[in-house]
């Protein structure tokens, strides 16, 4: 048998004991792994944290609703819009609120009452030249006959009167089942205060008003075509 030299058997001992090399490819292909991991468990936690942080600007933003038109009793925190845009089959007619006005509780019904949807198809059921229009659900020819009477007789005052035309009121009669009827006078009425509360006023739109106020009606002062409220929109900014 042929004798292994010393110094071939010391290399051959360092091979086997010495640390094996790792290649600069396996070292790029773990960077990029850890990079990776760190990258995803990043993107994990920002996806959750802004979930988070939108859930939680719903909530607040649920809760500011529900303050800004809550109990109607409490009319210190009731956070009343300070416009309202009536759609009608004829164009837009855009009010201006009384919010601190004579009659506060009168504009949060107004306002509870778009908040329900009890405005969509409403018809405007009585016109009256030179008085007012009016929409609302009551049909009853004895709730506009004395209406009309005064009516006749305003028409043809021309002195100093209380209220001006476009004003936004609904009458004093009460309803029941929460109803809400609209009036818009298209001209100066006296001693308006009687039959109606007035609680704002038409700031765009008047051309609307006046175009409904001209259609052809029957001798009970109904439109002869109807004439319908299709929404009322609350806005804060115009």
């Amino acid at each position: 048998m042929a004798r292994i030299k010393p110094q071939a058997l010391l290399q051959q001992s360092k091979k086997k004991k010495g640390p094996s090399r790792i290649s600069v490819a396996t070292t790029v292909i773990y960077g990029i792994v850890v990079v990776g991991m760190v990258l995803f468990i990043f993107a994990t936690c920002r996806y959750w944290s802004k979930r988070s942080k939108l859930h939680m600007e719903d909530t607040l933003s649920a809760v500011e609703h529900d303050n800004s038109f809550g109990d109607s009793r409490d009319t210190k925190k009731v956070d009343i819009p300070r416009y309202a845009v009536i759609s009608t089959s004829k164009g837009s007619i855009t009010v201006e609120l009384y919010k601190e006005g004579s009659s506060p509780e009168v504009v949060e019904k107004f306002v509870n009452s778009c908040l329900k949807g009890r405005f969509k198809g409403m018809f405007f059921n009585r016109v009256i030249k030179n008085f007012v229009i009016q929409g609302g659900d009551d049909d009853s020819v004895g709730t506009t006959e004395d209406w009309t009477s005064k009516g006749k007789h305003y028409s043809q005052l021309d002195t100093s009167l209380k209220h001006e035309a476009f004003m936004l009121g609904t009458s004093k009669t009460k309803r029941d089942g929460g109803r809400f009827d609209l009036l818009i006078t298209t001209a100066p009425i006296p001693d308006l205060n009687e039959k109606v509360n007035v609680f704002g006023r038409v700031i765009k739109g008047e051309d609307v008003v006046q175009e409904i106020e001209e259609v052809d009606t029957d001798e009970h002062y109904r439109p002869k075509t109807p004439i319908a409220i299709i929404e009322v929109t609350l806005k804060r900014k115009i």
